[in-house]
């Protein structure tokens, strides 16, 4: 059954990057998302302690605020070197004022001494819709890519952990990858394209 009943669905997120990209996936699935930034809406409180509950909390809240159905993301980082962290923490990693600059320097601090079998990641995503604040079954979707992290950046494309994140079958890192390129392997197309089917299914 298709579950969107309305043309207008707010986006849980203002982060620029992610808009960016959810936007252009879902498009090719005829779905339109409008950022909860053009509503003027604070970001959620993120105090789950997994990418499931952070999502849920972030789609609720901007469901709440809007009116409009939501969707929402959750996504980080595993580092196998470093006990899975920083996990749910991947985008305030480097503490108050973190950037993904401050972010990727503290993550090649701590491992400057694990050597290349131990630096094994995978980056994590979950998609969340609600069709309203208090929808009682809302769609979850997952996806992950794995990769290494490297042990200095490269490439000026992607947010986040990318400039770091090497792919071995692709022989680069995520930051130099193009858009197209991205959003056909990334954790984030994998959990929204089964996202998109879900919701578009008859």
């Amino acid at each position: 059954m298709n579950r969107i009943t309305t043309d207008k669905i707010v986006l849980a997120s203002g982060n620029a990057g992610k808009v960016r990209e959810i936007n252009k996936l879902l498009s090719e699935h005829g779905i339109e998302v409008i950022p909860q930034t053009e509503f003027a809406i604070p970001e959620a409180v993120e105090d789950g302690l997994t990418f499931v509950e952070n999502a849920l909390k972030k789609a609720r809240h901007a469901a709440k605020l809007t009116g409009l159905p939501a969707i929402a993301d959750d996504s980080g980082i595993e580092v196998d070197a470093l006990n899975k962290r920083p996990g749910i923490y991947s985008a305030r990693y480097s503490g108050e004022g973190a950037t993904d600059a401050k972010n990727n320097e503290k993550m090649l601090n701590e491992l400057k001494d694990a050597s290349e079998e131990k630096r094994t990641a995978r980056y994590w995503c979950v998609m969340v819709y609600l069709e309203n604040e208090n929808d009682p079954t809302p769609i979850i979707t997952q996806g992950t890519l794995e990769g290494k992290i490297m042990t200095a950046p490269r490439g000026e494309g992607g947010f986040g952990y990318d400039p770091v994140f090497w792919l071995p079958e692709q022989n680069c890192t995520a930051a130099e990858l193009s858009l197209e390129e991205k959003n056909k392997i990334s954790h984030r197309a994998i959990a929204l394209n089964a996202l998109a089917k879900k919701l578009t299914a008859n």
